[in-house]
């Protein structure tokens, strides 16, 4: 241990009066940011995945005409649907996938929205078809510009929001017509039902995919290669 003045104590190199320098005075270098290594975190695409695919299967058997039951769908748009996928998105941004943080957020707070619309507002609504068809052309201007992003992602993600734009499309048309009273608005509501069976589908299947790939470490389940970058 070395005595009052001396330079013993400190690492090789750091006597400051050495460097021509006042004792007390620290270099930039000296207090330079040390990299930290972030524990890794798994990667929540495929619980966003799930929770959207089975929030909208049960919406969409519904609008297909499919059950006799009730709004099945209620409870699971806010606790799956909503909550699980909202809490993906913002896994997403720690991970740094703005893609990803972008889309799960997005129709995770949509999930949320719609059971509140459902439950506060469409009962007490003048015209509830209008108001969901604005509601899902809404959703259609999102959904196709992160369309158009997802190609850089994967095939299967390009499905996946490329189903969903056309159930958002042919269901915004369908409640428009119920809305205002004119054609079979009830086949075309049905036929977006049948549209969304097929998203809930394509988002389980790259669902499924995200899970066992990132269980084996390599593509076990083949989702495709981006459409460009």
């Amino acid at each position: 241990m070395g005595t009052k003045g001396s330079t013993t104590d400190r690492p090789h190199g750091t006597d400051l009066r050495a460097q021509g320098r006042p004792t007390g005075v620290v270099t930039a270098e000296e207090f330079a940011p040390q990299r930290v290594e972030r524990a890794p975190a798994a990667d929540p695409a495929p619980l966003g995945l799930a929770a959207f695919a089975l929030t909208t299967f049960l919406l969409s058997v519904k609008n297909a005409g499919w059950t006799d039951g009730g709004a099945a769908w209620l409870g699971f748009a806010f606790a799956y649907g909503g909550l699980a996928q909202l809490l993906a998105g913002m896994w997403e941004f720690r991970n740094g996938n703005v893609f990803g943080a972008t889309a799960f957020s997005t129709y995770g707070a949509f999930w949320l929205g719609l059971g509140l619309y459902a439950v506060l507002v469409e009962g007490g609504s003048p015209n509830a078809a209008n108001d969901l068809g604005w509601i899902l052309v809404a959703f259609a201007v999102f959904n196709t510009y992160m369309l158009l992003w997802s190609s850089r992602v994967s095939v299967a993600v390009f499905l996946v929001f490329l189903a969903l734009e056309v159930t958002e499309i042919v269901l915004s048309v369908g409640f428009f017509m119920q809305a205002s009273g004119t054609g079979n608005f009830a086949a075309v509501v049905k036929a977006g039902g049948i549209v969304g069976v097929i998203t809930a589908a394509v988002a389980w299947y790259t669902s499924a995919a995200g899970v066992v790939n990132g269980m084996a470490g390599r593509r076990a389940m083949p989702v495709g290669d981006p459409l460009w970058r």
